[in-house]
C-alpha cells in the first residue's frame, strides 16, 4: 500500500476499508482481532465521526498501518478526492 493522504472522516474509512480488502480481512475479521463489533468497524470505514481515536488506533495496528501528521500539502479538496 502506498502513501495514503486524508483531510476528513470518510477518507480515512476509506483507506482502512482498502487496507482491509487487501489483507483479507472481513469487517468481522477485523473486529475480531482487536475485540470489536462489526458495526463499529462498519461506522469507522464509513467515517462517523463519532468513533474513538483508540478504536482508530487499534485498526490502524491491526492493519500494520500508521498515522502520519505533517503539514498540509497545498492540494485542493477536489485533487484529494480524486485519489479515492
Amino acid at each position: 500500500m502506498t502513501d495514503s493522504i486524508a483531510r476528513n472522516e470518510k477518507q480515512i474509512g476509506a483507506i482502512l476499508r482498502r487496507a482491509r480488502k487487501q489483507a483479507g480481512l472481513t469487517q468481522s475479521g477485523l473486529g475480531d482481532h482487536i475485540h470489536l463489533r462489526q458495526g463499529t468497524v462498519s461506522r469507522l470505514e464509513a467515517g462517523e465521526p463519532a468513533v474513538q481515536l483508540r478504536t482508530l488506533m487499534a485498526a490502524l495496528s491491526a492493519l500494520d498501518l500508521e498515522l502520519v501528521i505533517r503539514p498540509r500539502s497545498k492540494g485542493s479538496a477536489a485533487d484529494i478526492e480524486d485519489l479515492f
